[in-house]
C-alpha cells in the first residue's frame, strides 16, 4: 500500500485528492492546508484522513511514501526539498519551482536520494494532445511551420505568479512535447491591468529548431474560456480544442501549393489555395489528471522515469524565465539556455 499525502487543498489539490482516494493500492494518510475551514471539509468527507496546518508534519514524516505539493509557487522548492530529504517521492504542481536554479537542485537531490521528482504538466496526459502528437510525428501534417495557442478565461486572478507562469506553462510543455525539443529563444509582451506588478495578459512567441514558431496568448482577463491550439503544416492543419469534448481534434486538408504562388495572374494565384475536407478523428477521451496520478503512482512503485520528470519541469521553467526576462526588457528576443 502506497501511503500518500497532499499539501495544499485550495483550488487544485482537492482534484488530486479525489483521484488518489479512488485508486487501488493508495492510501491518503494526511492532508495539510493553512485554512482550517478547508481541512474541516476534508475531515467531513474523508474522516479517516488525518489533517494538519503544519506542512512539516507531512514533508518530515518518513512513514509517508509520497507527497503531492499544490501550494503557491514560491513554496514549492522548500516543501519538495524537505520531502525528498525525508525520503519521500514528490509530485509538484506546475511550475516545478520559482527558478531554474531551484529546479536543478531538486533534480540533483531526487537523483541522490533515488526518489521520483514529478511535475504536474497535466496536458501531456490528455488524450487529444497525445493524438495530435501522433499526427505530427507521422508526417501527415507535413513540415510544421507554426503553432498558435490561446489559453484564456475570466479569472481566477492570482497574486503569486502572472498569467505566463500560471497558464502558458501548460502550452510550453505541449509545444516541446509535440516538437520533441526545447525552444531556442523567446520574445514576450505582457500587460498589468488588475495589478501593477503582475501581468494578467501575456503574448509570448517561442522559436524552435528549424525555425518553427510557437505562439501563446495567455490571459485571465478575457470574457471567454478558450483552450485551443492550431498547428499549421506544409500539407495539412490541425486544431485541438479542449472545450469541444465530442470533437477535440479536427484535421484540415488545407494549404497553399507553393508551385502556384508566383503565378502572373490573380486567378491562378487563387487556385494555389487548396481547400480540402475536414477530418474529425475518433478519440477515446480520458480524465488527464487521473491518468497523470496513475502514472505517478506507477513510477513510485516501479522506479520508472516519469513522462513529466524534474528535467521536464526544469525545461519549462527555463523558458518561463527567458520569457519573463523578455517582458522586462521591452520584448527583446532572449535566448533560452
Amino acid at each position: 500500500m502506497i501511503k500518500a499525502a497532499i499539501v495544499g487543498v485550495g483550488r487544485w489539490g482537492p482534484n488530486i485528492l479525489r483521484n488518489f482516494v479512488s485508486m487501488d493500492g493508495v492510501q491518503v494518510v494526511r492532508v495539510c492546508d493553512l485554512d482550517e475551514e478547508r481541512l474541516a471539509a476534508i475531515r467531513k468527507k474523508f474522516p479517516a484522513i488525518d489533517t494538519t496546518t503544519r506542512p512539516e508534519h507531512v514533508t518530515g514524516d518518513s512513514r509517508i511514501d509520497c507527497t503531492v505539493i499544490c501550494t503557491p509557487v514560491a513554496s514549492h522548492y522548500a516543501l519538495a526539498e524537505q520531502a525528498l530529504k525525508t525520503g519521500q517521492h514528490v509530485f509538484v504542481e506546475k511550475p516545478l519551482a520559482a527558478s531554474a536554479a531551484e529546479c536543478s537542485k531538486l533534480i540533483a537531490l531526487a537523483e541522490e536520494r533515488q526518489r521520483i521528482a514529478f511535475v504536474g504538466h497535466t496536458f501531456k496526459y490528455n488524450a487529444g494532445i497525445r493524438a495530435a502528437k501522433s499526427y505530427i510525428e507521422s508526417g501527415e501534417l507535413g513540415d510544421i511551420y507554426l503553432i498558435d495557442a490561446n489559453r484564456t478565461n475570466l479569472g481566477p486572478v492570482r497574486y503569486d505568479v502572472n498569467a505566463l507562469w500560471d497558464l502558458a506553462s501548460h502550452d510550453i510543455s505541449i509545444f516541446s512535447y509535440w516538437l520533441g525539443g526545447e525552444p531556442c529563444s523567446v520574445s514576450a509582451h505582457g500587460g498589468c491591468y488588475l495589478n501593477r506588478s503582475i501581468e494578467d495578459v501575456v503574448y509570448a512567441t517561442f522559436t524552435y529548431a528549424g525555425g518553427v514558431i510557437a505562439h501563446v496568448h495567455a490571459s485571465w482577463l478575457n470574457p471567454r474560456k478558450i483552450r485551443e491550439i492550431t498547428v499549421v503544416g506544409s500539407k495539412k492543419m490541425l486544431v485541438w480544442n479542449d472545450m469541444n469534448l465530442s470533437e477535440p481534434i479536427r484535421i484540415y486538408n488545407k494549404g497553399i501549393d507553393k508551385g502556384d504562388i508566383y503565378s502572373d495572374t490573380f486567378d491562378s494565384f487563387r487556385l494555389s489555395i487548396r481547400e480540402g475536407e475536414v477530418m474529425i478523428p475518433s478519440i477515446q477521451l480520458n480524465e488527464p489528471l487521473l491518468t497523470e496520478c496513475i502514472h505517478f503512482i506507477d513510477c513510485v512503485r516501479t522506479g520508472r522515469q516519469p513522462l513529466t520528470d524534474g528535467c521536464d519541469g526544469l525545461n519549462v521553467v527555463r523558458a518561463l524565465e527567458a520569457a519573463t526576462d523578455s517582458m522586462r526588457r521591452n520584448s527583446v528576443r532572449v535566448p533560452i539556455a
